[in-house]
């Protein structure tokens, strides 16, 4: 049986959409094994600079990630899409071992099989140390704000 994760490319408005929220979603679940699933077998990903090929590989990282940063929550926001490719920004807050905040801004590059599983994903982050009483993003978004932007900074 051959994996598939619609909707399929080439993607329209909606289904760009669906995207997106879809990625936040199992993202914010912080469980490397069912985020994995998203990515073909062989994907290939450059984060900040590690580059990282295959939903093994995927899973430590992802693992790897969580265990670090500490009850995070993401923010994805679609910026633009053709044919199999979507560009996001995003946003997410964490806390590290010592307690300090942090909200991590970024871009990514998405291209999907024609499957619709991500084959590849290009992320470049930045991290900015905020207090706890800065913090906006409290888990999982809401089906209410579905859509809706978040500030630039």
């Amino acid at each position: 049986m051959t994996e598939s994760r619609p909707p399929f490319p080439p993607f329209d408005l909606s289904a760009a959409l669906k995207k997106v929220q879809a990625a936040e979603d199992a993202w914010n679940t912080r469980d490397p094994e069912k985020v994995s699933l998203a990515y073909t077998p062989d994907s290939v990903w450059r984060n900040r600079d590690t580059h990282v090929v295959g939903r093994a590989a995927i899973v430590g990282f992802l693992a790897a990630k969580w265990e670090r940063e500490q009850d995070y929550a993401l923010r994805k926001g679609l910026w633009g899409f053709r044919e199999n490719r979507i560009a996001v920004r995003f946003q997410y807050e964490s806390r590290d071992a010592d307690g300090q905040w942090w909200r991590s801004y970024g871009n990514e590059l998405w291209e999907f099989a024609e499957n619709g599983l991500m084959s590849r994903r290009e992320a470049s982050i930045n991290d900015r140390r905020i207090e706890e009483a800065q913090r906006r993003i409290f888990g999982p978004r809401p089906e209410s704000e579905h859509g809706v932007d978040f500030p630039l900074w």
